[in-house]
């Protein structure tokens, strides 16, 4: 017997299980997450690349969020004070810098919105998909009594 297709293994449709090798959190992500897409409109087997990139983003969200509850988004900058024997005597305060981990904060929210719009997670991308569902079905509706079909 032949191995199935990856279209075609599960039935064409997403595992409810999170592949191995995903972390715990994008994991439960995943756990999550299919079962409202499948609650929805069912997602292919295919999507499974979209939904992992919207997992993993959101650990990347979760990872930099309790980085930044820890450091806070500004950092201190310090320049260090020597001696003539160049030993660090003391430390003079310069300022602040923006903490780096508030840009990969902000790209792992900007990919959620961007990735999680196309799988229909957010209002606005359901409500636009329900539109063109509804617009599908008349666009059908229209088909079949111009055609006589039943």
């Amino acid at each position: 017997m032949t191995a199935k297709k990856f279209k075609d293994s599960n039935d064409g449709k997403l595992s409810y299980r999170a592949p191995k090798h995903l972390s715990p959190l994008a994991s439960a992500c995943w756990r999550k997450t299919v079962p409202f897409l499948e609650e929805q409109k069912p997602v292919d087997k295919i999507d499974s690349f979209l939904v992992e990139m919207y997992c993993t983003q959101y650990e990347i969200y979760r990872n930099s969020y309790e980085h930044l509850k820890k450091h806070g988004e500004v950092q201190e900058i310090y320049k260090p004070v020597q001696d003539m024997t160049g030993e660090i005597i003391d430390r003079q305060f310069q300022g602040f810098k923006r903490n780096p981990m508030t840009q990969i904060y902000s790209d792992a929210i900007k990919n959620l919105t961007k990735i999680g719009s196309e799988l229909g997670l957010s209002p606005k991308s359901r409500s636009e998909l329900m539109g063109l569902n509804m617009q599908e079905d008349e666009e059908e509706i229209d088909w079949t009594s111009k055609f006589g079909g039943g």
